[in-house]
């Protein structure tokens, strides 16, 4: 299936290394490609404000793999970068969110796609227009709509896109 974008972020550790080894490692399972990926984006923390900047990016796949099959995948790279979460919109060494699934509109007790706050966070929007600046969200307007809407606070890019 093809449509699908997830967003990537870390702030704890050395976070570009963070996103981009997650990016390697995405790219080395054999049930996806990545076939874009956005650049790298420093942003401020959404929760709590007492830790480190975000960085983040956006990266495009296809996949045969189900919505929550696609997820389970996300979880595991997850934790085998030893995934660090201490509390609620708080530092994180790692985080993979399934943002798109195609036209798929899912909300269930694991998993609501398109991700619950696309259209207020900079630093999806953002890398997310880099990629696929004509993609329509199933839900809610096209991404020209959703930008003119979102202002940047503080996104800042810091590295070119990364494939």
């Amino acid at each position: 299936m093809k449509g699908i974008y997830i967003g990537l972020g870390s702030n704890l550790g050395d976070p570009v290394t963070q996103v981009k080894s997650a990016l390697a490692a995405l790219s080395d399972l054999e049930t996806l490609s990545v076939i874009a990926c956005s650049s790298l984006y420093a942003s401020p923390p959404m929760g709590p404000q007492d830790q480190p900047d975000y960085i983040n990016a956006v990266a495009e796949l296809t996949t045969t793999l189900s919505a929550h099959e696609l997820l389970d995948q996300l979880q595991a790279v997850e934790q085998q970068q030893g995934r660090i979460r201490n509390r609620h919109w708080g530092e994180r060494t790692l985080d993979l969110d399934l943002l798109v699934y195609g036209q798929e509109v899912i909300d269930d007790e694991r998993l609501q796609v398109p991700h619950l706050g696309i259209a207020l966070r900079s630093f999806v929007l953002y890398p997310l227009a880099e990629i696929a600046s004509d993609l329509e969200i199933p839900k809610l307007k096209n991404m020209k709509q959703l930008l003119e809407q979102c202002p940047r606070d503080g996104l800042k890019q810091i590295e070119n896109r990364l494939l």
